[in-house]
Order: C-alpha cells, then structure tokens, then sequence
C-alpha cells in the first residue's frame, strides 16, 4: 500500500505543476495538454514508486519527494518533448488544419 501512496503522491505532483503551468499562461484551458501532462504523471508515479527504496516505514518526507519528483519529471520531459516539437508528448502532434 506504501507503494500506492508514494505513486499517488506523485501523480498528484505532476498534475498540480500542470495546472500551476496553465494559471501561469493565461490561455484557454487545453485538455490535450493536461492530459499529457497526467499521462506523463502517472508514468512518474509508476517509477518513482517502483524505484523508491522504503527502508523505513513511509513517512511524510517520502510522500513529499514523490510529490517533487512528479512536479520534476512533468516539467522536465515537457521542457524536452516542446524542444523536440511535440509539447503534447506522449500524445501525437496535432495535426494542423489548413
């Protein structure tokens, strides 16, 4: 269950990034965006969770680094995929209308 809750912590990270990132650029909301960003998230909180060594049991300063790794891992891949070409990754581009 320590797993889950660690998982969780990080799902919950990338998705409070993600909608720090939309507040912070004054545009309609995109769902395609968001929910890149939560597919991104959750394959945060699966290897933050599966990477994690517990030693102890879970504590509140686990929970908060998987927090910050899920803000982290958003932001980072996001930063990289936007350079790339493709901010809406692991979605496919959109194609443009013409």
């Amino acid at each position: 269950m320590d797993r889950f809750y660690l998982a969780l912590a990080a799902l919950l990270g990338g998705i409070a990034i993600a909608l720090a990132g939309w507040l912070d650029s004054h545009e309609p909301f995109d769902p395609r965006k968001f929910g890149a960003s939560v597919i991104r998230s959750l394959i945060a909180g699966v290897v933050f969770a599966v990477g994690y060594k517990l030693t102890t049991p879970l504590a509140a300063l686990d929970l908060l680094w998987a927090f910050l790794g899920g803000t982290g891992f958003d932001v980072a891949v996001n930063r990289i995929a936007s350079a790339l070409g493709n901010g809406s990754f692991p979605l496919p581009k959109e194609k443009e209308q013409s």
